[in-house]
């Protein structure tokens, strides 16, 4: 969980000014790294995937219904 999310943006937006943008190789190899991170530290998979399944739907039904409103112009 992301406690500071400013400091992730600072992070994020400091290594895109160095790095530039990153070929499709590299953005793998950097989420395949994270992937086995998250599974070293058991926080991947969840335990109850299914928690926070209902705020889920809630939300995507809310943002359907706008989409639906805004093409009817």
């Amino acid at each position: 969980m992301i406690k500071n999310a400013s400091i992730l943006k600072k992070l994020e937006d400091d290594f895109s000014r160095q790095e530039g943008r990153l070929p499709y190789s590299k953005s793998l190899k950097i989420f395949e790294y994270m992937w086995k991170e998250a599974i070293n530290l058991k926080i991947w998979p969840p335990e109850n995937p299914m928690e926070g399944i209902d705020v889920d739907i809630r939300i995507a039904k809310i943002l359907n219904s706008c989409l639906k409103k805004s093409s009817q112009g």
